[in-house]
């Protein structure tokens, strides 16, 4: 198997973006190659200026607040800079939701069409959340 671990982030709830995070940093660090595809309703968190906090599925993500768990977007980052990773925005949801990559959080690399990312995925690890 490969060391290539590519996860496509579409869900907007703060457990799954978490887990994400989580599992793009772990590996990461761990010297994983790590391609994160952000996708849908997960897009919305990592433009410039939005600060609204993602809902919580179940007690679970209240407590992640509560008890001041590393939120997701500093995990993600900490992926890019510390382990390398690569987090691309779909560009199908940029155009969609009318946005230019300018406006996207600046550790999120070029907007990626969602073949070129299956395609670079296919020899390795696939994850969704």
């Amino acid at each position: 198997m490969s060391d290539r671990l590519s996860i496509i982030v579409t869900s907007g709830t703060r457990e799954q973006l978490q887990m994400a995070a989580m599992v793009a940093s772990v590996g990461a660090v761990s010297g994983q190659d790590v391609v994160v595809f952000l996708s849908m309703n997960a897009l919305a968190y990592f433009v410039k200026g939005a600060d609204a906090a993602p809902p919580a599925e179940g007690a679970f993500g209240t407590l992640l607040d509560t008890r001041n768990a590393p939120g997701f977007k500093m995990l993600f980052e900490s992926a890019v800079e510390l382990g390398s990773a690569r987090i691309h925005p779909c560009s199908m949801a940029v155009d969609v939701m009318g946005c230019s990559e300018e406006q996207l959080d600046d550790f999120l690399g070029e907007p990626l069409g969602l073949t070129k990312f299956l395609d670079d995925a296919r020899l390795g690890q696939l994850l969704s959340f």
